[in-house]
């Protein structure tokens, strides 16, 4: 690394025309000086200093310190620990390059701006910058009008988001269709066609205005946290993928099996129920490789139970032995497990007694209603919480349980006054399953280290992918309007780290009866996904051994493909684990210079071999 000061009378024209075009910081904020400071780069301003880190070529973080302003720090995204990076500053005037081999920055002193840029073609700029106000703190950046813009999560708007104000707070949309403008997995991070992405590593509720008002700017705002973001570059799609996930982390390999065939539903009712629905794949002949068991197993009731965490033993009474039946025949168990505790559980008196749960104002836990009952939450950032909490997923890894079912890890409910140990519940929200994950696999971790986890959850936060969290679509109508966003869903959420995401087979929500010929397509669909798990509501039946006899016969011929393909599917996976790479990828991808493609989403590549179209209409 190098500092040189060049103090010119002249300088590029060029250079500063290109800035100045790109960007307008406020008028009244001014440079005042710039040094480079343990491998970072630091620019006081008039209203504060900023921090620049490069952490690889291709990666540079910047922060905002606004001037005499305590902040708290609500980042959990990053997993990258900085490289060596060779740079140098140059000072010529009014302008300043800081170059390495890969992203450039260009600033000017008057009027102050900040513009990055990659191979010499600019990627995007600050216009004011860091902006305060009573409520909320903003960062404004200026794009150019013709980028097409990816990313904020898993969202139903179309490939294309930009002219979107999206909302950052995991929220669950029940019976979702051809548009959803907020769900399960938010995250404050956009990509851009121009093949770069900038991560907002702040997990408090705000927004992120990708051009919503047409003027060319990007605005992230927030309630609270430190102000900052990274850039991220990439020679191409792919590499742009591989950096991004460098940075947040890689999916570990999931064991094997949970690439097979799941029976799922909401939910079997007894011990009898499960080991009958098992037996009937084996006397149809369809493979199965886990059985998912949902909120039955603690409780006869839907409300009331929750936070029992223990087997019912009215219904499941010799669970281990049910257990170990289907480990013989080559069948994982998988429970369902919520972060809520109701005051009607028969733990809520010990998560009182431990402290393992969110308080109000004076410290007391704090109680609240919802669908399943007056509860409490667990308060997942406390260390004693998490030790309680993971304590009793070892007892149940111990007793023979393979994976876990985190449900409703938004949190569903999560009202503004719960405090939680590190910062109040809209200053954490969309972190609690991003942190529940990393309990559950840093518990595997450490006493069960031979074990892959299966960790199935609906709501995370930029980077869940590097704790083996697998995450689905949420809660969608079973219908033909329902089917048709899913491969948007994954593509999405593919090129953000997520390759896991994946629907419900079949739908989960409502219906009056069968559609036999939707429910057909969308396990024919399921083939080329991540997880093949049909599931939905009882009252429809999610497992294709209890269809009428030509619909049967369909969905197996699409299971059996799946088996056919594990080899590959597995070698898609272990890619992801070492680059990133999605499992579906989108077109555009291997097309770069074909921009009708930039917002296509009805056919996409499955690894490098398939080219698949799914039949979403009747």
């Amino acid at each position: 690394m190098k500092f040189k000061n060049y103090f010119r009378i002249l300088f590029t024209a060029v250079f500063s025309l290109v800035i100045l075009n790109t960007s307008a910081q406020q008028t009244n904020r001014a440079f005042q000086s710039i040094k480079v400071v343990d491998d970072k780069i630091e620019i006081k301003v008039s209203d504060g200093r900023y921090e620049i880190a490069p952490l690889n070529d291709y990666i540079y973080h910047t922060t905002f310190y606004p001037q005499e302003k305590s902040l708290k720090n609500f980042s959990f995204a990053a997993d990258l620990k900085p490289q060596k990076v060779e740079f140098t500053v140059t000072d010529e005037g009014n302008n300043v390059t800081i170059r390495s081999k890969g992203i450039n920055i260009r600033m000017t002193k008057v009027p102050f701006t900040l513009a990055y840029y990659f191979n010499d073609k600019l990627l995007i700029s600050e216009k004011r910058g860091f902006i305060p106000t009573d409520t909320l703190q903003l960062l404004n950046f200026a794009i150019e009008p013709e980028e097409v813009l990816f990313g904020g999560g898993a969202r139903v708007l179309g490939m294309n988001r930009r002219g979107n104000r999206l909302m950052m707070y995991n929220r669950a949309h029940y019976g979702y269709e051809t548009r959803s403008e907020l769900m399960n997995y938010t995250l404050p991070l956009f990509i851009s066609s121009k093949q770069y992405a900038v991560l907002f590593d702040n997990a408090s509720l705000g927004y992120l205005d990708l051009d919503s008002k047409a003027n060319n700017e990007i605005t992230y705002e927030t309630i609270g946290g430190t102000p900052n973001y990274y850039v991220i570059a990439g020679a191409n799609w792919y590499d742009l993928v591989k950096q991004y996930t460098l940075l947040t982390g890689r999916q570990p390999l999931p064991p094997r099996w949970a690439f097979g065939n799941f029976s799922s539903r909401f939910g079997y009712h007894s011990q009898a129920e499960t080991e009958a629905t098992v037996k009937k794949f084996f006397t149809d002949g369809i493979p199965l490789d886990a059985v998912i068991i949902d909120i039955y197993w603690f409780g006869k009731e839907i409300t009331g139970t929750m936070g029992n965490l223990e087997w019912y033993r009215d219904s499941f009474p010799n669970p281990e032995r049910m257990m170990k039946r289907f480990e013989k025949l080559g069948v994982k168990t998988v429970l369902v497990t919520e972060p809520f505790i109701l005051t009607t559980s028969s733990r809520w008196q010990e998560a009182v007694d431990k402290q393992v749960l969110g308080t109000d104002s004076l410290g007391n836990p704090y109680t609240y209603d919802f669908y399943f009952g007056n509860t409490g939450l667990i308060d997942i950032y406390k260390p004693e919480a998490r030790e309680w909490f993971w304590n009793i997923y070892k007892d149940f890894t111990k007793q023979g349980v393979d994976g876990w079912w985190g449900d409703l890890g938004e949190p569903e409910v999560h009202p503004s006054a719960l405090q939680h140990v590190s910062g109040s519940a809209d200053e954490l929200h969309n972190s609690y399953g991003h942190e529940w994950a990393k309990m559950i696999y840093e518990g595997y971790r450490k006493d069960f280290p031979d074990q892959r986890p299966f960790i199935l959850k609906r709501s995370g936060y930029a980077g869940s992918q590097r704790y083996g969290m697998i995450p689905w679509t949420g809660d969608v109508n079973r219908s033909w309007g329902g089917l048709v966003p899913q491969p948007e869903l994954s593509l999405q959420m593919g090129m953000q780290g997520l390759a896991y995401m994946h629907s419900d087979l079949g739908g989960f929500a409502g219906g009056d009866t069968i559609d036999n010929e939707l429910y057909t397509r969308w396990l024919q669909y399921g083939v080329f996904q991540p997880i093949y798990r049909p599931h939905a509501q009882e009252h429809i039946p999610a497992e294709p051994v209890f269809q009428n006899e030509t619909t049967k016969v369909r969905a197996k011929k699409a299971i059996e493909l799946r088996y056919r393909l594990m080899p590959y599917i597995y070698n898609m996976a272990f890619e992801n684990k070492t680059s990133g790479k999605p499992l579906m990828i989108p077109l555009f991808f291997n097309e770069p210079d074909n921009f009708s493609l930039l917002t296509y989403d009805s056919a996409y590549m499955w690894g490098d071999a398939f080219l698949v179209s799914p039949v979403k209409s009747p």
